[in-house]
């Protein structure tokens, strides 16, 4: 295992750099599709542009992290962000809504490889006591490209045709594969496997890792709320007269990269659990308020809520994880975790639009109604603490 005194080493900041890429990539397009989907026809159906993407993603997180344990950690980052590729030049050639969604399904297989493999790289390379400093630190590089991507792209829709576009998303992925694949591999000689056609097999042993509950329960609930803001926030936005779709992308990911480092660092001294509290109560009191959010300052406020919550639950969530596994089932658990993630933007971009019905006047509705379910996480996390503080003491 590869180990460091400091987690600021060259392949640490190689790896920073193919996030930022890897994320500005694919998070450049969200803001554009909802419109690009409308004016095929498919308006009513934006809530599988985010589901379908998130459902391959969560069926293929049994595979990378299996993968990930037995064949290596690069080639499943470089894979991931080949999808990104490849998708880039397709999207042009989708110009009907059927076509479209396939691509949407298979585009998703980026993000089910691409994190997997990079959370595991991170917990080789680094201290067990700087885990959450690192993941934070990760999380901030990661969350400018999503802040670069989105504000990318809604400057290159307004002076350029889309398909500029999609071929910029390409060309950030290939970039990222051309770092990735110098990079030295951390999984172990003595556990490296060649690839072969038995590691696309998977048992139900290898598919959920138990230890992760907590961490499962948390994300899914936390990340409903994200499902909901990205399918739903561009309508938002234009109904307040805003021109860019990105900029509510661009506020909340700003307001995240200051905490993640610091909501790191904070939880390797307090605990997971204490800080994600914080974090649950945050992401809280940002859905209420975009439920009445009829302007760009409250627009705003909301924004900075959502970032700061997200750059304290994301990281956090990861460190969380692979305290709690088995060194040898890092890519599994990391994977677990992400299938709940995966479930839980699905089902946050799908579920709500039943509310929405594609009409602006039932967002505050849809919103609360995200808010609830929410507050499973939060109730969860209150009880969880409380519980594991009882057991520490006995």
């Amino acid at each position: 295992m590869l180990k460091r005194n400091s987690i600021f080493t060259l392949q640490f900041w190689l790896l920073c750099t193919t996030s930022f890429l890897f994320f500005s990539s694919f998070n450049m397009l969200i803001p554009e599709l909802p419109d690009y989907l409308s004016k095929m026809g498919g308006g009513e159906f934006k809530g599988l542009i985010i589901s379908l993407f998130t459902l391959t993603a969560g069926l293929s997180r049994p595979f990378s992290g299996k993968l990930t344990d037995k064949v290596g950690r690069v080639p499943v980052m470089a894979f991931g962000s080949l999808v990104c590729f490849v998708c880039g030049f397709l999207y042009p050639l989708a110009t009907t809504v059927i076509p479209f969604f396939i691509l949407r399904f298979v585009h998703g297989f980026s993000t089910g490889f691409k994190p997997t493999g990079t959370a595991a790289y991170i917990s080789d390379i680094v201290p067990s006591d700087r885990r959450g400093e690192s993941m934070g630190i990760h999380g901030l590089i990661g969350g400018l490209g999503m802040a670069f991507g989105p504000a990318l792209g809604g400057w290159i829709v307004q002076h350029f045709d889309i398909n500029v576009l999609f071929y910029t998303s390409s060309a950030l992925s290939l970039l990222s594969i051309l770092i990735l694949i110098n990079m030295k591999e951390t999984l172990p000689i003595s556990r490296k496997e060649k690839f072969n056609g038995s590691h696309l097999r998977i048992n139900r042993h290898e598919i959920f890792d138990k230890s992760v509950i907590p961490v499962v329960v948390v994300v899914f609930f936390t990340s409903f709320a994200y499902g909901t803001i990205v399918t739903l926030v561009p309508d938002l936005s234009q109904s307040i007269g805003l021109k860019n779709k990105g900029y509510y992308f661009l506020v909340y990911t700003l307001a995240s990269i200051a905490i993640r480092f610091v909501a790191g660092r904070w939880s390797d001294k307090n605990g997971r659990e204490q800080v994600l509290t914080y974090g649950c109560w945050i992401l809280f009191f940002s859905i209420l308020t975009i439920a009445f959010a009829q302007n760009i300052v409250i627009l705003s406020i909301s924004a900075i809520l959502f970032g700061i919550s997200m750059g304290i639950i994301s990281p956090i969530s990861q460190a969380w994880t692979v305290d709690l596994c088995q060194e040898e089932n890092r890519g599994k658990a990391i994977a677990t975790m992400y299938i709940a993630l995966e479930a839980g933007i699905g089902f946050g971009a799908l579920l709500p639009t039943f509310i929405y019905q594609n009409k602006i006047e039932n967002l505050t509705a849809t919103f609360l109604f995200t808010m609830a379910v929410v507050s499973v996480a939060l109730v969860y996390i209150l009880i969880y603490k409380r519980k594991n503080k009882v057991v520490r003491y006995l």
